[in-house]
Formats: structure tokens, sequence, C-alpha cells
């Protein structure tokens, strides 16, 4: 199979791989479609400490090619999307409703049974998130694999599997958003203009969307957003007081980067939520005035996955897209061959697309 493989930081390539058989508990998926997210660029950067070699990829759709021992749940040709959380089922987490939280895999790069499926001339690859699934084919954990109808377009559910949940989640899920509040988003990606989409869902009245590329706003502005603020041109927490009174009731950073963080929580009025969704590098701090935690009474939540519980959320995701509720079309603004995943980054990094997906 071809597959995208990060050998050292800094780069990858599109190589020929083996795969093996899935073992007991595991499903073959043949991969039709796989998101361009940002946080295989950083894996591919370094800021991501994954054990290399490594196969990125971990926001994918396909259909099951292959079946392992014991597997009762899954058939061959059923259609799946894929969630980066193998959740268990038995930790404290799963059984608090929590399994975005499941500690259960270690990010070792291997399987659950810390052996490797990938290898190129005996060498095993690692793979990312249990799931490598910019490839061809991947060899997954069951639980890591949701059914979902087969009349969904699969380029279009692969999106579900990380931006739509992580975004639509973190607005539903972990903000609570009611209806009538003001809601700020810091970074218009593929997560921002998905939070944005949770945002609209959920009732908000003003929906102000922050990025630094004017396409990026035009963007938000299709998917709900109903103020617009370009940060390179305007102090986005003054022009935020502005339109606000006091204030946003919420408040998303959606990039990563500790400045933008802060600012999210300086920009909600007191007693208001900030929610840290931007995955940071693994060296950057924040800094908040101590003083001002405590007074401001604001609340300052970080989020991962949507807090998803990935069996419930997706396929309630997708009947909203059915529904024509939620737009996942287009949000794929560009698909691309597995031999020009190389092209796909770089119009990510240029800000080209609201999601490029790899197709297969």
């Amino acid at each position: 199979m071809k597959a995208a493989v990060v050998r050292e930081s800094g780069g990858f390539s599109v190589e020929e791989l083996t795969i093996d058989p899935p073992k007991k508990g595991e499903l073959k998926i043949r991969m039709k479609a796989t998101g361009v997210c940002h946080s295989d660029l950083s894996l591919i950067e370094g800021r991501l400490p994954l054990p290399l070699p490594c196969v990125i990829g971990h926001e994918g759709a396909g259909i099951v090619d292959e079946v392992g021992e014991g597997v009762t749940r899954f058939a061959v040709g059923d259609h799946v999307v894929l969630s980066y959380v193998p959740a268990c089922g038995e930790c404290s987490s799963c059984h608090n409703h929590r399994p975005h939280l499941c500690t259960s895999g270690k990010m070792t790069g291997k399987m659950l049974d810390d052996t490797a499926r990938v290898h190129s001339n005996g060498e095993d690859i690692n793979v990312m998130q249990f799931l490598g699934c910019m490839a061809e084919y991947a060899v997954i954990p069951e639980t890591s694999a949701i059914k979902i109808e087969k009349d969904i377009p699969l380029d279009k559910a692969a999106l579900v599997g990380c931006a739509v949940m992580t975004g639509v989640g973190a607005a539903i899920n972990t903000a609570k958003i009611e209806p009538g509040s003001s809601v700020v988003v810091f970074g218009c990606g593929g997560i921002g203009l998905s939070i944005i989409q949770g945002a609209k869902l959920a009732g908000a009245n003003k929906i102000i969307a922050i990025d630094v590329a004017d396409n990026k706003l035009a963007m938000a502005e299709h998917f709900g957003a109903t103020h617009l603020i370009n940060s390179e041109r305007d102090a986005p927490v003054q022009k935020i007081q502005e339109l606000t009174g006091e204030g946003a009731d919420y408040a998303f950073e959606a990039v990563g980067i500790p400045v933008l963080m802060e600012q999210a929580h300086e920009s909600v009025r007191r007693g208001g939520t900030a929610v840290i969704v931007g995955v940071a590098a693994l060296t950057d701090t924040v800094t908040f005035n101590a003083l001002t935690l405590a007074m401001s009474a604001k609340t300052l939540k970080g989020c991962i996955y949507g807090d998803a519980n990935p069996p419930v959320d997706f396929p309630r995701l997708l009947d909203l897209y059915k529904a024509g509720k939620l737009n996942l079309d287009d949000m794929v603004s560009r698909s691309y061959s597995i031999d020009e995943a190389p092209q796909a980054f770089e119009d990510m990094k240029n800000n080209a697309n609201a999601r490029g997906v790899i197709v297969y």
C-alpha cells in the first residue's frame, strides 16, 4: 500500500509499505478518505513527539476489508468513521462517560498489544493514534471504528473523525453554549469553522470570528459567523469589547498559540467561559494575572476531541448533516490523491482550504 511516512522531523514522503492482516479484536480498513489535519503537520514538524518512523493520519473513513478473530460487531463491507481514541470501556474515564479521556492505549505508535502491523522491508513502522490512516489501508482496533450508514459520502464523513467532532463538540459538549449568547472563535481552520457551526446549532446570537487571513474569515461568515475581525488590522480584545459591551459569553482558541489563549481568556466577560481547543507545543506556556483569575470568576477549560462519545456523537453529527443542519459538503474545499499529499499540506499552511481531504 501507499502511505505518508514521517522518518525524521521536518518532512515526510509517500512510500510503498506492507501491512499485516488484523489480529484479535482488530479490523483492516480500505481507506476511502483522510482529512489533512494540523495535528498531522505537528507530527511532521516535530511539535507532536511521537516515535518515528510513523504513518500519519488520524481523521478518516473507509470500508471494512477484513475482520480479526473475535470481532462480531463489524462485517466486511461495513462503512466506518475512525476514532483516534480506542476507548476500552473499563477504565474510570470510560465508566464516568468520558471515553475521550481513556488512557488504555499508550501513544507508542504501536497497536494495543504493543506490536506493529505496518512494515518497510522488515522494519516496523509506527502509526499515528492506532490508525495511521493517511494510507490506502489501515489496521485498527475495533474500538476505533464507528459504523455509519452507507449512503453518506465517505469524504465528508471522514471529517467527523476529528475536526468536526472536536469543533462542534467543543461548542455543545464542552462549553454547553446557551441560546442567545455571544461567542468568539480565535482561528478559522477546520476546527474553528466547526466551532462556528456548533455555536450556530446551539443558538448563539453573536458569533465573532477572528483570523489573520481574509479568505478564512470569508469561510467563517459562510459557515455562520455574524462578525469578522482580522487581528492583523484590529486589536481583537478591544474589538470584542466594542461588539459585546462587557465581553463575550464564550471564547474558543482553535489554533494552539499561547498569546491567543490569553486573548481568549481576556475577551470573555466576568463569569464567562474560555475553552482551549488548539494544541500547542510541549514547551509552550501561558501566563494569566493571578489576581484576575479569582476576581473575574471566569471559567478556563481545556477541550480534547470535543468531549466526544464517538458511538453516540458520530452518528448524531451525520444525522445533522443529512438533515441539512451541519454543512460538511463545503468543509471539503479540495480533494487530493495520496501522491499529492505534500501539496495538500502546503495548501493547509497557506490557508487555502477549509479542509483538504486525501481520497483513494
